[in-house]
């Protein structure tokens, strides 16, 4: 008889417990490379470390017209990446490649969310370390942050929230928080999910979220599935949201579409579909041709600022 420690009590999509309480990852941890300062965009990186208990931190991106004297303000986009909650990382090379892009292209400043995955740290971890480096960017509102890249060249009257995948679904956790308890003097222009997950596409991924997240409040529960209330609150004039037609999660970011249009809210969102592409596929190739579509279009939706 196999002993207790090695007997599956449940199994989810990225990970499984065993009778003995114990969590195991089906992907080995995410391979992290280091910031640096890319010769082909000019887009610099650096890590900051946001709060050492809980830990959060981010990585902060920063075009190469910055360093012109004479440069505006940047738009600064507050990125949220994926990983079902439970893996992937900020500093891995999907991501750090995707906001260096994007960095070069929007001539705009990213903060690259590194907040704390399940099993480590459970949900709902992933979005009070995320709130936290919110307000922590909002800090430097008046000049005077920790952080001089931010201190000197972001513009806080036109800051952006993007997600990914899970990321998406804590963008709106932040707008909804942004637009009940509002952001000292900053302005939040606009949010940006790219195949959002949320409740609803099938009950094993709603049982994975639920596992993850201990304090959750049942299917029902507005992180999960956001009511018409909360989406009226969304603390933002603009929506932009991404879906692929082979993505299993499309339909409940189509269903979050209709039901943000129906809700009341007062700004406007606006819908773009790739064709023939799976979740996430612009990661694989960020210069193939409906990844450079999706990036573009990420990319206008800030510069028309």
């Amino acid at each position: 008889m196999a002993s207790s420690d090695s007997e599956i009590a449940k199994e989810f999509r990225f990970f499984r417990v065993y009778k003995d309480g114990r969590v195991e990852l089906f992907e080995p941890d995410c391979e992290k490379i280091p910031p640096s300062d890319d010769p082909t965009t000019g887009v610099r990186s650096k890590d900051v470390v946001i709060s050492p208990e809980p830990p959060v931190s981010a990585r902060i991106f920063i075009p190469y017209e910055a360093q012109n004297p004479n440069q505006n303000k940047l738009p600064l986009l507050f990125y949220l990446r994926g990983g079902g909650f439970c893996r992937q990382s900020a500093f891995g090379p999907r991501y750090h490649n995707f906001c260096s892009v994007f960095s070069a292209q929007a001539n705009a400043i990213v903060v690259s969310v590194e907040y704390g995955n399940f099993p480590d740290r459970p949900i709902p971890a992933c979005y009070e370390d995320s709130w936290a480096a919110l307000n922590w960017v909002a800090s430097h509102v008046s000049g005077n942050g920790p952080e001089p890249w931010l201190n000197d060249h972001a513009d806080f009257g036109k800051v952006l929230i993007g997600g990914a995948s899970a990321g998406g679904n804590i963008a709106h956790t932040l707008a909804f928080r942004v637009g009940s308890i509002g952001l000292p003097c900053v302005k939040l222009a606009g949010v940006i999910m790219v195949h959002p997950f949320f409740g609803g596409t099938s009950p094993e991924e709603d049982a994975t979220w639920l596992y993850m997240c201990p304090t959750n409040a049942g299917l029902q529960d507005p992180r999960l599935k956001p009511p018409a209330e909360d989406l009226a609150r969304l603390g933002c004039e603009r929506v932009l949201i991404f879906v692929a037609e082979k993505d299993f999660l499309k339909p409940v970011a189509m269903n979050y579409y209709e039901d943000l249009k129906k809700s009341g809210w007062k700004g406007t969102v606006e819908l773009f579909e790739t064709h023939g592409e799976g979740h996430s596929f612009y990661f694989d190739n960020l210069k193939c041709e409906k990844a450079v579509e999706l990036i573009n279009k990420f990319v206008s939706f800030v510069t028309q600022l």
